[in-house]
């Protein structure tokens, strides 16, 4: 009886090896990795084939546990919908690196490339260089649009009657963005739908799993469908979120009911346990190398790849199972931790632009509660709503759920300012045409003026006009612009000959000033002659040389005129003439000086008078001196003295007027040269 049970456990113990040794046969054939468990296989002894047997079943029900255990730290992609939101406001880092830099090219070559990306590439792989194409574009836009509201100012327009024109090719890029965000939406239903299926799919693969404990084939070909069926899932694409962890429950759980049907043998076991630790370690060095990265958002994105990539793992060895999946998990804990941190800062930032953009409103609204009754009034208040919209632009976004209300107050604000503005002028045409006669006044003065080649005056009297112009209020909106080019053709042709004239001037007061040097060479090395009369006309000739050569250049003009002078007044002196020559030869020499002084133009009128009225007592003086001397008894000898001495003072009388009139002369030759 004991031969006979020893015999037929002999014979299940070799069933149990034979069995065994087949499904070490059709593992191997099906993964080309255990060669050398084959042959340690058939070697083992019926008490080890249970115990491999029985710590297969133990470390797989453990391997299972833990995937379960690691599927409870899922939740690391709960923020994906708060990504995707503020992705809308803020570009990540990879959005920003592409290929072109679309700044190089031209609105209509923009708009090219967005048709050809649009038609030729996969709609889902081309959000950056769309949005890229759109920032270079509507920056290029808006350049355009501020050129022209600066011209539009400078005509003398009004800023709140600024309208850019609609831009064809805007109207394009339009329409490409509206086939766009169509095929972008098409495309995500399409994904939408993919992902029913991928789900579908995957239950397919649960069911048959579920069914391979039931399979009446040989184990190794079971374990082969089963390999299959593992390929199978993973080649399937990603499901819906909101089913992702329950699928892969219950995945798990028939996986763990398969290792138990199957009981897989050790050594292989091990094969994959040692492939699958080394597979989870690099993941967990790249996940500890996303905690330095630049971006926060990209590194969060990038941690969830990683997990999906954890979860297609199969089990590690038991030792390293805790250490392993705590690195993992600390790595995820650090990167969460900065996200939240990021989001937590972007929110205080968006905090502080609520908060300034609700002080700009506050200003904005008291601008537009204060009636204003004059232009200048309008003017200076305008500036102010237009400098808050300068400051609003440079403010960032506000939290989401306040951006659209804080925008409309202020929109509101600044929409009432500018509406009354406009009702204000409207009921102010009779101002307007009164102002319009102003304007017209000020360009036929400005017109009178254009031909003047007196720059200095004319230059101020242009000026006084521009300032009277800034002065008057605003005309009907239909004479605006014509008649402020009329004025300022006129002053424009003023000043664009005065432009020319001073461009040329220089040149000609440094040849004037060489001129001048030579003759002051020319007196330095004057040499006297016997003819005392051709030196004092030799000298004469160079005064007068010396008058008619032009200005000089201004630093220069006082130093040469003095030096001249004294070099002069000492070879005349040198010459023996009368006194009445000598006076009026340094006369002449004080004239010329003053001439060079713009300054002193009044002071040689003034001369000029003096002149005159001192011959005019003079003359009145000689005619009484002539009326006394017929008076007086020719044959006294006291008569005698007195009228000799009389007629003396007729004598140099007209000598002194004779002289008087020289200098007027002189005075009047200057001012025809």
């Amino acid at each position: 009886m004991e031969t006979k049970d020893l015999q037929n456990s002999d014979s299940v113990q070799n069933e149990q090896q034979n069995e065994n040794a087949s499904i070490d046969n059709s593992i191997n054939d099906s993964l080309k990795e255990s060669e050398k468990v084959k042959s340690e296989t058939k070697t083992k002894t019926k008490s080890k084939q249970t115990n491999k047997v029985n710590s297969d079943i133990t470390d797989i029900r453990e391997d299972v546990i833990q995937s379960e255990e690691e599927h409870l730290f899922d939740d690391v992609e709960s923020n994906n919908d708060e990504i995707e939101e503020v992705s809308k406001l803020y570009l990540s880092e990879d959005q920003k690196k592409i290929d072109f830099d679309f700044n190089l090219l031209d609105r209509d070559k923009l708009v090219e490339e967005l048709r050809r990306y649009i038609e030729t590439q996969p709609i889902n792989q081309i959000r950056r260089e769309v949005e890229a194409i759109k920032a270079s574009f509507y920056k290029k836009q808006k350049a355009i649009n501020e050129h022209n509201r600066k011209l539009f100012i400078k005509d003398g327009s009004n800023i709140e009657d600024f309208v850019p024109v609609e831009d064809p090719l805007e109207i394009e890029l339009k329409e490409l963005f509206k086939k766009y965000r169509k095929l972008k939406a098409e495309y995500n239903r399409s994904l939408e739908n993919v992902k029913e299926t991928n789900l579908d799919k995957k239950y397919v693969v649960i069911e048959k799993l579920k069914e391979l404990i039931n399979n009446n084939e040989s184990i190794g070909d079971t374990f082969q469908v089963f390999r299959d069926l593992q390929t199978q899932w993973k080649e399937i694409g990603p499901v819906p979120q909101t089913h992702l962890k329950d699928l892969w429950s219950t995945y798990h759980h028939h996986v763990e009911k398969f290792y138990d049907f199957i009981n897989i043998n050790k050594e292989l076991r091990d094969l994959d346990l040692k492939k699958n630790i080394e597979i989870k370690t690099e993941l967990c060095e790249k996940a500890e190398k996303l905690i330095e990265h630049n971006s926060v958002v990209v590194a969060f994105k990038t941690l969830q790849k990683l997990h999906n990539q954890w979860r297609e793992i199969g089990p590690v060895p038991n030792e390293q199972r805790e250490i392993i999946w705590e690195r993992f998990k600390e790595a995820t804990r650090i990167i969460n931790k900065k996200h939240q941190d990021y989001f937590k800062n972007l929110k205080d930032d968006q905090k502080n632009n609520l908060d300034q953009k609700t002080g700009l409103c506050e200003k904005a609204e008291k601008i537009a509660s204060v009636k204003l009754d004059s232009h200048n009034k309008w003017t200076e208040k305008t500036q102010e709503i237009l400098d808050l919209q300068k400051a609003w632009r440079a403010i960032g976004f506000a939290p989401k759920k306040d951006n659209n209300k804080i925008y409309a107050r202020f929109r509101n604000a600044c929409d009432k300012f500018f509406s009354e503005k406009r009702e204000f002028y409207s009921k102010n045409k009779e101002q307007q045409d009164t102002n319009l006669e102003k304007k017209i006044e000020l360009c036929v003065q400005a017109e009178s003026l254009q031909e003047s080649t007196d720059w200095k005056k004319t230059t101020n009297e242009l000026i006084d006009l521009q300032k009277k112009w800034k002065d008057i209020g605003p005309v009907p909106r239909k004479q605006s612009d014509k008649i402020w080019k009329r004025f300022r053709a006129a002053c424009d042709y003023f000043f664009n000959k005065k432009s020319s004239f001073y461009s040329n001037i220089e040149q000609e007061y440094v040849k004037n000033l060489n001129l001048k040097l030579e003759i002051i060479e020319k007196v330095k090395n004057f040499s006297f002659t016997d003819n005392q009369k051709q030196d004092f006309e030799t000298l004469k000739k160079i005064q007068d040389d010396w008058s008619e050569i032009g200005f000089v250049p201004f630093k220069e003009k006082e130093r040469i005129q003095n030096e001249f002078r004294e070099l002069i007044n000492k070879q005349f002196d040198k010459l023996k003439i009368d006194d009445s020559d000598r006076k009026l030869f340094k006369f002449k020499s004080h004239l010329d000086n003053l001439q060079h002084n713009p300054k002193s133009s009044n002071k040689i009128r003034h001369e000029r008078e003096k002149f005159f009225t001192k011959i005019k007592k003079l003359e009145s003086n000689i005619t009484l001196w002539e009326n006394n001397i017929g008076f007086f008894n020719s044959d006294s000898a006291q008569a005698k003295e007195m009228i000799k001495d009389y007629l003396n003072k007729v004598e140099e009388a007209k000598k002194e007027i004779k002289e008087m009139e020289e200098k007027i002369r002189l005075i009047d030759k200057s001012d025809n040269e």
